[in-house]
């Protein structure tokens, strides 16, 4: 049973990877057909992104009052009503306004299932799990890549996406039943027992805000490689937005792999073992993604930023118990969750901002920034836990 309900949990893992990564694939034909600066983008990002803080802050009492399989069916339904709403617009405020039950859903369905996976299962299934995004958001830059270029265009990506969340949202629904059989009353008193803390509570753990600003740092890279790599194709690189598209898509195929096979070193590695190498593979990305020339070596360096990248955040999740204990777990994955998309606003909007006034060359320095960051928060982790 306990199976099961991982592999229902993986499946509404794909549900919630496969919205991150279809707007900034069509963003470039979306400016196009509305005529607007490239920068516009951002406000998509930052509305996303505080709908995501503004439920991952509140997803612990969530949880306690209405329990995890419940909190994450209705919020997967969210998501699959706003994909619905992109994809039948006429207009780019209507696509604001359809941005907001998509970072709400988001925000509750990530603390949620990355608190229940932390303490009920290993680090290989948390790894596994983040693999399974990886997945969502690896199909979602292929099926616009399909479809872009034909009658439907961008639109038509975002109703397949809509078609798929439904279904996700159905199996979600059908397996509530599950989550009480699975751990049974373990799982209810668990849930019960969560110790809902404030911010300014928080804020006096030790360690906290380091974890915060390694979560910053790692979420900054990823969603401005996600958010602006076809834009930097298509402006900086010269390369049509059906071609940014397929390329983009080994950016995502390199994080699902680096998900993938953080979960089989999981076995022999610990955690922080795991993120020190894919700090390396990250470095050597971003180095060789400064390169100028071809659009096959950019390629590579994408998939590589990926590669290295993809496992920081599962792994960083998983610590949270092991860091700070079971009980107030769920709050401090939340504000981990709420920094993170506090991250995925800014920080994209404001490479996007950058590459509207100096120009999308711009772009791999920008995330090299954060890159440095991350390593400086890195070296003050020794003096807080005990197994870096």
């Amino acid at each position: 049973m306990s199976t099961l309900l991982l592999l229902i949990i993986y499946i509404a893992f794909i549900g919630l990877g496969i919205p991150d990564s279809l707007f900034g694939t069509a963003w470039p034909a979306i400016y196009a057909e509305y005529e607007l600066p490239i920068s516009f983008g951002s406000f998509i990002s930052v509305i996303v992104s505080c709908g995501t803080t503004i439920s991952s802050m509140l997803s612990a009492k969530a949880i306690n009052r209405f329990g995890t399989g419940r909190v994450t069916a209705y919020s997967t339904i969210m998501t699959a009503l706003a994909l619905m709403g992109f994809a039948f617009t006429g207009n780019f405020w209507f696509m604001c306004f359809c941005a907001i039950p998509l970072g709400l859903g988001a925000g509750c369905i990530d603390t949620a299932l990355n608190n229940y996976v932390a303490i009920h299962y290993n680090a290989a299934q948390m790894s596994f799990l983040h693999c399974f995004y990886g997945v969502g958001i690896s199909v979602s830059p292929y099926i616009m890549a399909l479809v872009i270029s034909g009658a439907s265009g961008w639109r038509g990506g975002y109703r397949i996406a809509f078609l798929l969340q439904i279904i996700i949202s159905i199996i979600l629904f059908v397996s509530l039943p599950l989550w009480k059989k699975a751990h049974g009353a373990e799982m209810v008193a668990e849930e019960k027992n969560i110790q809902v803390l404030s911010l300014r509570e928080l804020l006096k753990v030790p360690g906290v805000k380091l974890m915060w600003c390694l979560f910053v740092s790692s979420v900054a890279i990823e969603c401005t490689c996600g958010s602006w790599g076809s834009t930097f194709l298509v402006e900086y690189k010269q390369l049509s937005a059906e071609k940014a598209a397929e390329i983009m898509m080994f950016y995502y195929i390199g994080m699902t792999l680096g998900r993938f096979l953080s979960g089989v070193l999981a076995a022999k590695l610990h955690s922080w073992k795991i993120i020190k190498i894919g700090q390396v593979i990250l470095g050597a990305a971003l180095l060789l993604l400064l390169l100028p020339g071809e659009a096959y070596w950019a390629a590579v360096a994408l998939f590589m930023t990926g590669l290295g990248n993809g496992p920081l955040f599962p792994n960083f999740n998983y610590l949270a118990p092991e860091n700070f204990g079971e009980e107030l777990s769920p709050s401090v994955i939340g504000t981990q969750m709420a920094v993170s998309s506090a991250a995925m606003m800014l920080a994209p909007a404001f490479c996007g901002i950058l590459g509207q006034l100096l120009g999308m060359w711009i772009y791999p320095i920008y995330m090299l920034g954060f890159y440095i960051i991350m390593m400086l928060a890195m070296l003050k982790t020794k003096k807080v836990f005990r197994r870096v």
